[in-house]
């Protein structure tokens, strides 16, 4: 079987060490706003009671929130770096 979402995301969140806060300041650089209880949620182990699968939306704001943190935002069109 593949990798979830889930475990993307802690894959990333490790390698890239990561904390709560990095996470959430990461998502609202794309205006995704985000608390430190869903993520808690989303890295508890499966049988968990209150573990919570990580959606594709919640998934592609934070890569595409990631590519900001690491490049730096898109210039606009006509515009040189």
């Amino acid at each position: 079987m593949g990798l979830t979402n889930n475990d993307v995301f802690k894959k990333l969140r490790v390698a890239h060490k990561f904390r709560d806060t990095d996470i959430i300041e990461i998502c609202a650089l794309v205006d995704f706003k985000v608390t430190k209880g869903e993520i808690g949620s989303i890295f508890r182990s499966e049988d968990h009671p209150k573990y919570m699968e990580c959606g594709d939306q919640f998934l592609r704001n934070f890569l595409n929130g990631l590519v900001i943190h690491m490049r730096g935002p898109m210039p606009k069109k006509g515009e040189k770096k």
